[in-house]
């Protein structure tokens, strides 16, 4: 796959001597969504406002489509389109006014056909002369959407896009997204909701105190990092482990009713046929078992608790 931003080197330091961001290294392809995860204060909104000019690095190259975001500002600019946390934008004006702007900004011709569409395709078009404080906050966000998408950029940053909003609109917003990718649209999102990367994202990338710790394709990293659990569920209670089992790394839920076996399902032999023979040799039997595997939140979590 093309590279359509490649970060080199990155760091930023500000003036009080905060490290917010240690040797970014990333390649970014061309028609990807990639999700940047990692707790807050991590330094994902100093990257991508970096990338987007809005802050100036300490040290490192970045290009967008092959050019320099410092040398070739106004081009790099133009082909990116910012979606910040914030909702910042007149809430006096309506959505077609603000929309109409935020493309002029870009130099790009008027286009009442691209408005409409992009308000049409965001189900603001029914609201497109009410005036923005009276709509409602997951509409407000739209709004942002709209104005970020206004002039037609080939990159789109998402930082937060859907906090706040109902899991209906989120799920309407994830379809967006998809559709933005299907028409070319390379899309970098931020996101505190494991599922919302794990939903849509082709790559993952973690930043932990500054540091970009993995950048991983989802179903590789799942496949790579992920564990499956054998749940056991006992015909009898225990009140511990069996001496004999000790060494199985089984867990025993509260009230005993349940052993749970975690293994690594990419291991030639899972240790499970064996467990099996031991449960029957201690006599303990079970009425059920079933079994579960790691989603993108349990390694997420792994990988940020792990990292120094």
């Amino acid at each position: 796959m093309t590279r359509i931003i490649s970060i080199s080197g990155l760091s930023k330091t500000y003036a009080s001597g905060f490290q917010a961001l240690k040797d970014i290294n990333l390649d970014i392809h061309r028609g990807e969504i990639f999700a940047l995860l990692g707790p807050n204060g991590a330094g994902k909104t100093t990257l991508i406002s970096i990338i987007c000019g809005i802050v100036t690095p300490s040290q490192g190259t970045i290009t967008v489509d092959g050019h320099d975001i410092v040398r070739d500002y106004r081009h790099t600019r133009g082909l990116i389109g910012l979606v910040p946390q914030e909702l910042s934008t007149d809430m006096f004006e309506t959505p077609w006014a603000t929309v109409s702007f935020s493309r002029g900004l870009f130099g790009k011709a008027r286009d009442p056909a691209v408005v409409e569409r992009v308000l049409k395709d965001l189900s603001l078009w029914d609201k497109r002369d009410q005036r923005i404080m009276t709509l409602s906050g997951g509409m407000k966000r739209r709004v942002l959407i709209a104005k970020a998408l206004a002039h037609e950029p080939k990159i789109l940053f998402l930082d937060e896009p859907t906090a706040g909003v109902d899991v209906e609109l989120r799920k309407e917003m994830w379809a967006l997204v998809r559709g933005l990718r299907e028409q070319g649209v390379t899309i970098i999102l931020t996101t505190h909701y494991i599922e919302e990367a794990e939903e849509m994202a082709d790559r993952v990338g973690v930043v932990s105190k500054g540091e970009l710790i993995v950048v991983e394709d989802k179903a590789r990293l799942m496949k790579k990092l992920g564990k499956k659990e054998l749940t056991l569920h006992l015909a009898s209670p225990l009140a511990a482990i069996p001496e004999a089992l000790a060494t199985r790394g089984l867990t025993l839920n509260g009230d005993g009713s349940r052993l749970v076996f975690t293994y690594d399902r990419q291991a030639e032999r899972t240790g499970i046929t064996a467990l099996l023979s031991d449960l029957s040799a201690a006599g303990i039997r079970f009425t059920d078992l079933d079994t579960s595997e790691s989603t993108l939140e349990d390694i997420f979590v792994g990988l940020v608790r792990s990292a120094p």
